[in-house]
Formats: structure tokens, C-alpha cells, sequence
């Protein structure tokens, strides 16, 4: 076609100069195709291995070029990496691929088929055990909740897709969003965020961003009770704050009068407190509303560990006690299946005064064009795992306020069975003064 390939090298994307890239555009839409708009005059293509020559075609005529020319224009490419100009020769593989007897053991598909059914075999599911995941107790993955994840509607979406072509699932998200922000009892919500742990740096920087409006930048001073979950002091350093220990009594409950002389010595700086709800040590703090009190006293923001929500929801809710963000783990409390290490959700719901300081991202912008949020995005898509989203929003679907509520009673209830099950076998460090806990 004439055109100049602006990339001096490549592995899937190309940068390709062009007259008139709304042309291009144009022609690449009445063929179902998606450009990636960079300027005026320059479109991204990216390419892998399952495009077609079809496909392939399309894109030539996309770009005016000759399509009877495809096929040997493909003869001439180069047939390797290492023969090709596109990968610098510093970073072409030197050493051998796929070298493990694994990958040349099975030669029928009876063979594969047995091999991958062995491997299935030795995982630990639902099919054949209770899943031992501690505090972090997942739902049920339902096969209702799963299949839509499998619906190409869903699972073939480019996250940068234009929105004219993701309405569905745009009202999909916005309707999840309000449902969480409910369940939480704040305001507003924003699912992008990958993880609980990025979530809850998500939520210090939401923190950061209102303080520094509020010309209080100064406040660099974070809270963390020694019962914390290690990821709570990462994330406040990652976020720029110093991290202060407040210390736990001997029931594991918060230390509420050394927590009020911290937050009182370094009230100039405080910015935050981070509170796990109930705690990761299982139970029920009955000073987690003076806590509260205490650091909005002191003029910090209080963050709400979510990750043991599975005991809160329907019964009460962050927001309910005061908490001004929090996150959630869709990947625990709401079921999204999370063995072997992923997909994660870690959604943060905020009250409204942190609403504008909740995590952007270029893809989402207001009516006019301008930024949703002058803050930086967390993850690299607008919506973070936005494939495995469905799971979520039929298992609160399906169950419905009055179901979920039921869940977390239910939840409660099969923990303190298991404690008093074992209590003659194991120490159960920490309970309530009725012997009880909360996960």
C-alpha cells in the first residue's frame, strides 16, 4: 500500500503512518475490525498467531493495498525469529524451547487427554474436599455464575474496545459498582483495581489525593495495627506514607488507648488508620466504632480492610460504622473462583467526599472528553479483570439482599463450628468474651 511501517522493530504491534487515519478507520469499521487510534495519521495493528488469511486480506484492503499480492508477499517473509529484522538480535531466544519430555510424550489425543486428566486429578476442588483457604473463605462458584464468562459477549472484549460497541457491558459494571457501593454502604465504586492489595493502595492514594485538595499533604502518617494483614503496611508505603504500629490486647482486640496516643501525637500528620473488619485474628472488635471516632478526631481517613467481609455483608457494612473506603475481594466474598493464584477483583468503595480522587484511566473519560479522575489508573485496563465480573454480578443477582444476608450468617455460623470442632485438638487464640468468631 505504500505506507511506512514506523517501528524499527516489533514482536505483535505496528505503528503505521498514514494520510488520513479516519479513513482508515472508517474502512476498518464496515469490516468489523479495530484499529487502535493513536493521531491523525498514525494506526496501531497488533497481530498473533490465531489471525487468519482472511483476516489478513481485510486488513489490506483497510489499508488500500493489493490483496492478490497477500500470498506472496507471505512466501518472502522471513520464516524465523532469528532470521527476522523485527526482533533486535539481543533479544532473539539463543537457548531451545519446549525441551521437557512432557511436550513430546504424548503423541494421541487419548494420551493428552489422560495426562491432562491426571494432572486434574491431583488438584484439591470442591469435587472431592473442603477447600482450606482459611480466613479468606470463597462461595460457591456456581455453574450459573461461570458460563457467562464463556459467552464471547464477555470474554472476547478488548478492554479498549469503543464504547459504542460495549454498552452491555458498561451497564453491566455500572450496575455491579452501585450493587457493591450498597453492600458497603458508601457511595461509589470502582471495580479496577486487580487485587485486594492494589486495592487497598488504590484506596490510600484516593485518601492522599482528597487530603492534598484539602492542602493537607502534609499528613504522610499511617496507622497499622499489629494484627494487620501484611499486604496493609505495603500498600501505605507504596502509597508514600510511614507506617506506625498500633498494638493489640491480649484478646487480639485494638489497643484503643494506645491507638488515641498515637493518633494524637502525630495528628498534624495523620492521614489514615487501616482497620481489618473483623479482624485477622477472627473476631468481632467491639471498639471498632470508637476507633473510627478517634482517628476522624485526629482528622484522618479511616480505611476498612475488606477482606473478611464474608462476615459483614447484610449484616452491617463499613460504611455503616463510619469507614470512608474500603475494598472488597471479589475473588473471596463474591465468587470469583481464585485457585492457583488468580483471576482477582479487588473493588474499592468509597463515601463521596473520595469519590473524584478513585483511580482513571485514558479509555475513561466524561461526556466532553475530559479525565473521569485526575487520578492515575492502578491497572492497565480501565476495568481491571472485567472478564470474570459476570461471576460477581449473578452471584449478587441470584441471591439477592435477603440470600447474601443468609451467606454471611451461614459463614459465621459453619466457622464457629469448625472451631469448637477442633478446639480439643488445636488452640483457638482469640474469641469473643461468649467464646465465639467471626471466620
Amino acid at each position: 500500500a505504500g505506507l511506512v511501517v514506523e517501528n524499527e522493530s516489533y514482536f505483535d504491534t505496528l505503528r503505521i503512518r498514514v494520510p488520513d487515519a479516519a479513513a482508515v478507520h472508517q474502512r476498518a469499521n464496515e469490516r468489523r475490525i479495530n484499529l487502535r487510534r493513536i493521531d491523525a495519521h498514525t494506526v496501531g495493528v497488533t497481530l498473533d498467531e490465531a489471525i487468519t488469511r482472511d483476516e489478513l486480506a481485510l486488513l489490506v484492503e483497510v489499508f488500500g493495498g493489493d490483496v492478490a499480492a497477500l500470498d506472496s508477499l507471505a512466501s518472502v517473509a522471513a520464516p524465523s525469529v532469528s532470521e527476522s529484522t523485527a526482533v533486535p538480535e539481543g533479544l532473539a531466544r539463543q537457548t531451545a524451547i519446549l525441551s521437557h519430555p512432557v511436550f513430546s510424550r504424548y503423541h494421541s489425543e487419548t494420551e493428552m487427554l489422560r495426562y491432562i486428566t491426571q494432572l486434574q486429578n491431583k488438584d484439591l476442588s470442591l469435587a472431592n474436599a473442603m477447600i482450606p483457604l482459611g480466613s479468606c473463605t470463597m462461595k460457591l462458584n456456581a455453574t450459573t455464575e461461570l458460563i457467562p464468562i464463556t459467552w464471547p459477549e464477555f470474554g472476547s472484549i478488548h478492554p479498549f474496545a469503543p464504547r459504542e460497541q460495549t454498552q452491555g457491558y458498561a451497564h453491566m459494571i455500572d450496575d455491579l459498582e452501585r450493587d457493591l457501593a450498597a453492600i458497603t454502604g458508601m457511595d461509589a465504586t470502582t471495580v479496577q483495581p486487580n487485587s485486594g492489595a492494589q486495592g487497598e493502595y488504590a484506596g490510600l492514594r484516593a485518601i492522599r489525593a482528597y487530603q492534598a485538595s484539602q492542602g493537607e499533604s502534609s499528613r504522610d502518617i499511617c496507622l497499622v495495627p499489629e494484627s494487620a494483614h501484611g499486604t496493609n503496611p505495603a500498600s501505605a508505603v507504596m502509597a508514600g506514607l510511614s507506617v506506625v504500629i498500633v498494638k493489640c490486647d491480649a484478646k487480639g482486640n485494638l489497643d484503643l488507648v494506645d491507638l488515641e496516643a498515637k493518633a494524637a501525637k502525630h495528628s498534624a500528620r495523620l492521614s489514615a488508620v487501616m482497620i481489618t473488619y473483623p479482624s485477622t485474628f477472627g473476631v468481632f472488635e467491639d471498639g471498632v466504632v470508637r476507633a473510627i471516632e478517634i482517628i476522624h478526631q485526629y482528622g484522618g481517613q479511616v480505611y476498612m480492610d475488606g477482606a473478611n467481609m464474608n462476615a459483614q455483608v447484610g449484616l452491617t457494612s463499613p460504611g455503616h460504622m463510619g469507614a470512608d473506603v474500603c475494598h472488597l475481594n471479589n475473588h473471596k466474598t463474591l465468587a470469583i473462583p481464585h485457585g492457583g493464584g488468580g483471576p482477582g477483583v479487588g473493588p474499592i468503595c468509597v463515601k463521596a467526599h473520595l469519590a473524584p480522587f478513585l483511580p482513571g484511566h485514558p479509555e475513561l473519560t466524561k461526556a466532553d472528553g475530559s479525565p473521569q479522575s485526575t487520578v492515575g489508573p492502578v491497572s492497565a485496563a480501565p476495568y481491571g479483570s472485567a472478564g470474570v465480573l459476570p461471576v460477581t454480578w449473578s452471584y449478587i443477582k441470584l441471591l439477592g439482599g435477603r440470600g447474601m444476608t443468609q451467606v454471611s450468617k451461614t459463614a459465621i455460623l459453619n466457622a464457629n463450628y469448625m472451631a469448637n470442632r477442633l478446639r480439643d485438638h488445636y488452640s483457638v487464640l482469640f474469641t469473643n468474651e461468649n467464646g465465639m468468631c467471626a471466620h
